[in-house]
């Protein structure tokens, strides 16, 4: 993929990423998410307490990976460090985006309000590397 097909890829359908960090002993640590594009970068939403809020805020190297599970296939891969932000108004903001992304534009405000919340943060990967193939099996 080219790098416009790549964002392209990422801001269409909305489909889960599984963003991998780093534990303290070094172990991967891969989980779901959802997110949203902003520019050349993802933004999604996270605890502070979680295991990946928790690695992130030690060490913000990551990977994502995005795939299409729909035959012919296609996946992007996205690695860098990220930049974490806990503005209550942005936290609130990007959940509802994120939220209407995901469930429908009807739905947006429920999530904003659930994810919005004290201990929640916004997570903003813009990759060092950004990599993808598509119609892998054609």
């Amino acid at each position: 993929m080219s790098d416009d097909e790549i964002w392209a890829f990422l801001d269409g359908r909305a489909r889960p990423a599984i963003l991998s960090t780093v534990r303290a002993d070094g172990r991967p640590h891969s989980a779901p998410i959802w997110y949203e594009v902003q520019g050349r970068s993802i933004q999604f939403n996270t605890g502070a307490d979680t295991v990946k809020g928790r690695n992130l805020a030690r060490d913000g190297r990551v990977s994502v990976c995005v795939q299409d599970d729909v035959a012919p296939f296609s996946f992007t891969l996205l690695t860098g460090e990220v930049e974490i932000r806990d503005d209550l108004d942005e936290v609130r903001s990007v959940a509802a985006r994120i939220g209407g992304r995901y469930m429908g534009a009807d739905r947006a405000e429920e999530y904003g309000t659930r994810n919005g919340v004290p201990g929640e943060l916004v997570v903003q990967l813009t990759p060092t590397k950004a990599s993808g193939s598509k119609d892998v099996a054609s």
